[in-house]
């Protein structure tokens, strides 16, 4: 007689369309005695179960990948659970480090942002062990399109639910992140603010709550131009204005509001940090896809641009730019380390290709130094 094969197994970590931190969880069939898991056709888990929960803690590859967990039985037979659409970010787990300069870094920020002709800020931290370095990590630019994040952390932080794929805000999201489409960003703050105006408070309130005080995001954006003026609408790490230029009105932001915000998303996919203390309704599930969403951004040769070539290394990001200013934040990450990395950058002729020079050269000087 043959014996039919168990019930396959029943995954709570990872999921798909979700960045994953290694963290492999679910219950099994009654009477299952090993647990695999496979990424693509590597098997990177091979264990004894002794109950039906199981959790362990595996490498998965930075690239996007259908991770398999295979139960098997005492009789020999199998079943398996597939999650397609996971990015592994094989770090630790996130967790708070206190900011602490490191003299080095500091010095080479120093040298990089005197050979950009405009006005630049910095914020680079170590999200391992707090090590980082600033340059004029406090002056206020033109933010553009980087607080698309703040519009995608609050539409989250008010959904009651990490939206499935195909839903109305899982496309909003997708094309205000993965594109920058200013429609799909007014629509989003119309979705979780019933107007534009009533959005943008929102995302002000929501990064007041967590202690960030540099930013306003002043409405809507502008539909009729890609391109809108700006003037339309150690010890610790420094935290200072070196330089503060001089734009206007509008759309503001800082290189340390940015860098921290982000910080928060990733804390708070190990379910950590002021995002979840301040704004409950942002789930460690929330994080993790949303960056998993910025793994996809289609803005290439940023924040990117050298350590991008990096084979194991992996950079999410929002970008945001207009005719003089453009901004890159992101976290870089390879197996065992993470780094977050804010460039913002600001000459009143005008922008170009040299402030993304500046911020592929800020992110690999600080490869180069938090990889050893």
């Amino acid at each position: 007689m043959i014996t039919a094969p168990p019930p396959p197994p029943a995954i709570e970590q990872p999921a798909s369309n979700q960045v994953s931190f290694g963290v492999v969880s679910g219950t099994a069939a009654a009477g299952t005695k090993r647990v695999i898991v496979r990424a693509g056709s590597r098997v990177v888990a091979d264990r004894p179960l002794w109950q039906r929960h199981f959790q362990l803690r595996v490498a998965l590859p930075t690239g996007e990948s259908t991770v398999q967990v295979v139960t098997v039985s005492a009789a020999g037979r199998r079943s398996t659970a597939s999650i397609p659409h996971v990015i592994g970010a094989s770090t630790a787990l996130p967790r708070p480090h206190a900011p602490r300069n490191d003299p080095l870094l500091a010095r080479e920020v120093y040298k990089l942002v005197r050979s950009f002709g405009g006005t630049s800020a910095v914020y680079v931290e170590n999200l391992a062990t707090g090590a980082g370095a600033s340059w004029n990590a406090r002056a206020t630019f033109p933010a553009a399109s980087s607080l698309k994040l703040g519009i995608a952390v609050t539409a989250l932080a008010r959904s009651q639910w990490t939206p499935p794929a195909g839903s109305t805000l899982d496309r909003l999201l997708r094309q205000m992140l993965t594109y920058s489409d200013n429609a799909a960003a007014n629509a989003t703050e119309r979705y979780f603010g019933g107007s534009t105006s009533g959005g943008s408070a929102l995302v002000n309130s929501m990064m007041r709550s967590i202690g960030l005080v540099d930013t306003e995001m002043y409405g809507g954006y502008a539909l009729d131009s890609f391109r809108a003026s700006s003037r339309a609408l150690s010890g610790p790490v420094p935290l200072r204005v070196d330089s503060q230029p001089s734009w206007g009105y509008g759309k503001k932001t800082s290189a340390y509001d940015l860098a921290a915000l982000l910080r928060a998303v990733w804390l708070a996919g190990s379910g950590k940090g002021p995002l979840r203390t301040a704004q409950p309704g942002f789930t460690a599930t929330d994080a993790r896809y949303l960056l998993y969403l910025l793994v996809h951004v289609r803005d290439p040769g940023k924040l990117d641009r050298e350590v991008g070539l990096v084979p194991g290394v992996r950079v999410l990001h929002k970008a945001g730019w207009i005719n003089d200013a453009r901004h890159d934040n992101g976290i870089v990450f390879w197996r065992g380390g993470a780094y977050i990395v804010t460039v913002m950058t600001y000459r009143g002729a005008g922008v170009g290709t040299s402030s993304d020079v500046l911020a592929g050269r800020v992110a690999s000087a600080a490869l180069r130094r938090f990889r050893g």
